[in-house]
């Protein structure tokens, strides 16, 4: 398993981002994921606002953009998976945090699992599908003690 972490922002939250990448291996090995490569990238909002113009076409800042590179499940090397990219808001992370009334650690946790589980192609672009993406996240989340 190969998670890449990585703050490009100038602000220090690497303590934050040791936890983080130790709640993403949990949850891969808890969903049968022994060899997986994925990257998660903290950015501002100007970077974010950017990204999500060029290859969304909206001229706004997000909080979570996640890239997947396996959604036909071909991207394999000697059985390794080549999931993708999770870009992420610092800015975003910390007035949702605010906003929700919740830690600075929840919500950092809840959009990078949010990204991971769209790199495992699950969406909410359906109520169904919502249900079944937010219902994995939250299990998630509770089982490794990130709560509201």
């Amino acid at each position: 398993m190969d998670i890449g972490v990585f703050n490009e922002t100038d602000e220090d939250i690497s303590k934050y981002l040791v936890d983080l990448k130790e709640l993403l291996e949990n949850i891969c090995k808890d969903e049968k994921l022994d060899r997986v490569i994925f990257n998660v990238i903290i950015i501002d909002n100007e970077r974010i606002k950017e990204i999500n113009k060029i290859y969304r076409g909206i001229d706004k800042e997000t909080d979570v953009i996640s890239f997947a590179l396996e959604d036909d499940k071909t991207m394999k090397l000697d059985e390794i998976r080549i999931l993708g990219d999770i870009y992420i808001s610092l800015d975003k992370v910390k007035s949702q945090a605010l906003e929700y009334g919740h830690s600075f650690k929840r919500e950092l946790s809840f959009l990078a699992v949010h990204g991971l589980f769209h790199l495992l192609g699950y969406d909410h672009m359906t109520k169904e599908d919502e249900e079944i993406m937010f219902k994995k996240q939250e299990e998630a989340l509770l089982k490794y003690g990130i709560e509201r």
